[in-house]
Formats: C-alpha cells, structure tokens, sequence
C-alpha cells in the first residue's frame, strides 16, 4: 500500500516538474468558418482531413471546446485577451476592443517571448493587438481567389532564439470558396448534415466547402513540417482550431452548437498525451491564461474571464463549468440578440426579439451587384413551396421561439427543442440561472446591447470605423 502511495506521489511530482521545467513555444494554427463536426475528428462524413487527424493522433482532442461569439472578430478578440466580448469591448463583428484592453503580444512579451501573427488578424486597434506580422499567408478571406501562400516567413520566425508564440490565421474555409479540388467531392456523393436543407446548388456549393476544408487541411500540414524542419517540434505546444461554424445557416452567427463548438487539438510531445480526448470543457477566454501558465507568467490581476485549462494538458480535471454565448447581429442584419449557455451536455437559448425575424444580411441577400456569396439560401426559400423539410429549416432559422433547450450530447445538430418538456424543466432553470448570473457579471444589459445606439456609443467610445 505504502508503495502504491508512493509511486502515485512521484509521478504527480514527476508531471508537474516535467510541465515547469521549460515553457514551450507555442504556435496555434487557426482555420476560418470551419463548423467542427464536418471534420471527421468530429464525426464528419465528409470531408478529407489527413493532416488534422495526424495532429490529433499525436496530441489531445477536447470534445467541448467552445468560443463565445460565433463570428471572426468577437472569438479572436476573445481569444488573443483572454476575455469575453462585452469584456474586452467586441461585442458586434466588424467593430474593435477598448483601447485600454491588453493582449496576448503585451502579456507574452514580459515573459520573453515574440508573439507574431500570420494570415488574417482581423482584431483591432493596433496598440491593443501589437502583434509582429509575420509574411506568407494571406490577410484577405474575401479574396477570390486565395493568395498563393509561402512558409518562409514562418520558418524564419521560428527559427530565432528566443521562445515564440505564433498564431497562423489561415483564410480557408471561409467564403467564397474557391480553394481546392472540389471535383473530390461530388455532390451526389455528399452526405449533407441535417441542418443544411437538400437542394442541388447546395450541394454544390457544399463540396466547394469541403474542398477548402482540405485545402485547409493541406496547409496545416506544411506548417507541421516546417516547424520540424526548425527542430522545435518537440519542444513547441500546438494548437489547432477551427474557429466558428461554416456560412450555412445554423452555423456561423448563431448560438447553436454549429456556431459556437470549435476544434481544439493540443500537441505537446512527450508533455501531453498522444491519442486522447478529454470531456473537460475550454472557451477561447482560457486560451491566454493557459499559455501564460505554462510561460510562468503571473495570471492574476489582468480581469481575464478565462481559466488556465494547464490542468487538463496534464490529464487532470479543469476548471470550467459552463460555457456562456452571445450574439449581437449588427451590424450583420437587423437586431437580433441572442444569449446561451452549454454546460457540456444541455444548451439553453434565449432569443431577446422572438417576434422579430432573424436576418443575416451575407448569407441571405445581395445588393443586385453580382455579390451574393451563398446563392443556395435562394433554392431554401424557393423549394419551401414544394419541400416541408426544407420549409422547416427555413423557419428553424428565421422565425425562433423566446427560449430553446437542447441535449446536444444526444442531439448534436440540436433540432429538437425540449424547452416545453417538463422532465427538463429543473435543468433549464438551472441553466437559465446561470446565464442570468453572467450577464450581471458582464454587465450585459442584452436586448439594449443590440442596438444602433450601443453600437454608436461604442463607435464613439474606441474611435472606430464601422464598414457600410
């Protein structure tokens, strides 16, 4: 007994001091509208992702991790501050983080690390995102086509003394999609989630996603090459993320779990173990003070909403008990806010403007220009006369109820609404609360957050620019 006893006392000492001993490079390779569960990691039926199922062989995949805006500039504002949206001042896409906030180049920094950037920023202003840019990748995800990339750049980063902490942004699977081979990827082959209504232009323009989700994958292997090339690969923490969800509705801007569940792979070799997965829930907001803990940087005192998830890299239990959501729709549509919770297993909605319609003015309309980048939301409503199921994916995304409750862990695309079952009712007070709670705590007034008037103040407030 005494033996046993001992033996599990160094080997808990044997991790701890193995974690302390040096703090890793760490670069995190970012895709761009990938919704989770098209990768095959995740249950994906589709889509060809080799180098990705690689890393994940190496490394540990977390089944619950999660970003809390689904849009590009809110989860990236979230994940290089280590705080929420109304935390850092991105709260609506398009718009900038306070200019007091500090982030991942200003807390890295003190510790001696070179913090660079790759690819799409996408964050601003510039004194509260110094990160050093880093050639090769292109910045554009609107760019048709895509920009030849060039590793050069990052091999070079890589390649000085000093510990880095790079992030790649890469520009794929985001619209339009143009990247790829998307003759792999006949659409009379493609098995089409059940949230994504069954017409011929979308399943064409589904395998031209697919095709950039491989394009995608490509890239993910020449950046795990290049870093062995500089002989860091082992000493070098890796992080894959697939950002938000894809531009079909359901996914991008909303609060289903399409939305706002990302990949996350972590590779750490001989530190992390290879080939497993972990329940534990992550956000993006742990991301920073998980890398600052590994650094030995002090995580106190910076007013981060997330939690080190150090413990779970080590094969312990995290810190995380919920996961919280937001959305603001402008200046992507009309008003629209939504607020959400998942404690991992059940998600709980509220949807602040029922009675009005949900509109998101990219993946639904066109100025008449030439410009619509998702012609297939035109056969949804066309083939709603004709097509039920279709019909009610339309209204599923359009016309929402005030709450919605779903078990994701058995229902993962979280078409039925369990809200008004009674057998739930105890986990959705539960889950209400806590949302309820959270807002306070962000100081989230909700629907009046949502509105021209917050999004003027917030213009006057940060100095912003907001597009037309």
């Amino acid at each position: 007994m005494l033996r046993t006893l001992l033996t599990i006392i160094v080997a808990a000492v044997s991790a701890a001091t193995t974690f302390a001993a040096e703090p890793p490079n760490v670069l995190i390779i970012m895709a761009d509208d990938c919704t989770h569960n098209d990768l095959p990691l995740y249950g994906g039926q589709n889509a060809k992702t080799p180098n990705i199922d690689a890393l994940a062989a190496q490394g540990l995949t977390f089944n619950k991790a999660y970003l809390c805006s689904a849009m590009c500039q809110p989860c990236r504002a979230e994940l290089f501050t280590g705080q929420y949206p109304m935390n850092n001042g991105c709260a609506w896409n398009h718009s900038a983080s306070r200019p007091d906030v500090k982030s991942m180049p200003h807390h890295l920094q003190q510790v001696g690390y070179r913090v660079g950037i790759a690819g799409k920023v996408h964050v601003k202003p510039d004194a509260v995102f110094p990160f050093q840019k880093v050639a090769g990748y292109d910045p554009s995800c609107v760019r048709n086509p895509t920009q030849t990339h060039d590793t050069a750049g990052v091999r070079q980063f890589m390649s000085a003394e000093e510990p880095f902490c790079l992030v790649v942004a890469l520009v794929e699977p985001h619209v339009p999609w143009v990247m790829g081979d998307a003759s792999a990827y006949p659409p009379k082959k493609i098995k089409l989630p059940p949230n994504v209504a069954d017409t011929p232009r979308t399943r064409e323009d589904f395998g031209h996603y697919l095709a950039e989700v491989t394009y995608m994958d490509g890239q993910v292997g020449e950046l795990l090459a290049t870093l062995e090339e500089t002989g860091k690969a082992k000493d070098t923490l890796v992080l894959f993320t697939s950002e938000q969800g894809s531009q079909f509705p359901g996914c991008k801007w909303t609060n289903w779990d399409t939305g706002v569940h990302t990949a996350l792979i972590a590779r750490w070799p001989g530190k992390v173990s290879a080939g497993k997965r972990t329940d534990e829930l992550v956000q993006y907001c742990d991301v920073l003070p998980t890398i600052m803990d590994l650094a030995g940087a002090e995580t106190t005192g910076h007013n981060f909403d997330g939690v080190s998830f150090r413990s779970v890299l080590e094969g312990s239990a995290g810190q995380r008990k919920f996961a919280y959501f937001m959305h603001n729709n402008l200046p992507e549509g009309p008003p629209y806010p939504v607020r959400s919770i998942t404690d991992g297993s059940y998600r709980y909605i509220q949807n602040l403007t029922p009675n009005e319609l949900y509109i998101e003015k990219h993946l639904m309309g066109t100025r008449g220009k030439g410009d619509l980048n998702n012609p297939y939301w035109g056969t949804w409503t066309w083939d709603s006369q004709q097509n039920p199921a279709t019909y009610n994916l339309v209204k599923r995304y359009m016309l929402r109820p005030p709450e919605q409750l779903y078990h994701t862990a058995e229902d993962g695309y979280e078409m039925n609404n369990l809200v008004s079952d009674s057998t739930f009712s105890e986990r959705k007070q539960q889950l209400k609360t806590e949302l309820t709670n959270w807002m306070t705590r962000q100081g989230d007034p909700g629907i009046l957050q949502d509105t021209m008037d917050a999004l003027e103040a917030a213009r006057k407030q940060q100095h912003l620019f907001f597009p037309k």
